[in-house]
């Protein structure tokens, strides 16, 4: 059995690609898991962004967790929350979700490349960004590390169902169905030290919903 295969459920899980780059595409946080030189297991929070058939996340060239994962083997869990399925007890209500994890070991990229992947970052955050702003200091760039892990080795399950009750449970008062959150409102909020006559730009403007 390869660590892709499930043990539990096999039933929810996903063999296309094209789901796994839909999870991906929209999820901006990913959990990077690692282990330490002294065998101490780790896990931490950060932005990822895929890049065609690779996986990104960047961070300080001063931070021990990406210097730990340069070349190192690791795996990332990216997932996304859709809603409740609210079945008829608590014990089969469950929630209504995607998530993957990527197997593999990430590379740092130089030059133009590490460029180009933190155009990608900037772009996945708030399209049409990069173009808005000033490019990046030679200080900036040698003070930033970019990693890159290719998306080869995945598993992939999604949760999107209806509750499966017994017959006992649907033959009771109790209400079930799903519950979905959809996307919350937008809220953009200028800088206090914005000055005065700078309007919204085209790229965060866009991220309001379109009514």
């Amino acid at each position: 059995m390869s660590r892709t295969d499930p043990t539990r459920l096999p039933e929810l899980m996903r063999h296309d690609r094209a789901a796994l780059d839909a999870l991906l595409d929209s999820t901006i946080v990913g959990h990077v898991a690692f282990v330490a030189e002294d065998g101490t297991p780790g896990v931490l929070p950060t932005a990822v962004a895929r890049w065609e058939d690779r996986l990104i996340v960047h961070g300080s060239t001063g931070s021990r967790w990406m210097r730990l994962v340069s070349g190192a083997p690791a795996v990332v869990s990216v997932t996304a929350v859709d809603g409740i399925i609210a079945a008829r007890s608590a014990f089969e209500s469950s929630l209504a979700y995607r998530s993957a994890v990527l197997f593999g070991a990430f590379d740092s990229l130089d030059g133009q490349e590490k460029r180009d992947a933190l155009d990608v970052l900037t772009e996945r955050l708030i399209p049409g960004r990069s173009g808005e702003v000033r490019p990046h200091t030679v200080k900036e760039l040698a003070a930033t590390m970019v990693l890159a892990m290719p998306i080869t080795e995945w598993s992939l399950r999604v949760s999107d169902g209806w509750p499966e009750d017994p017959d006992s449970d649907i033959a009771g008062t109790a209400w079930a169905g799903q519950i979905d959150f959809g996307a919350r409102p937008t809220v953009i909020r200028a800088a206090p030290d914005l000055r005065d006559g700078i309007p919204t730009p085209k790229s965060v403007a866009g991220l309001r919903p379109a009514h």
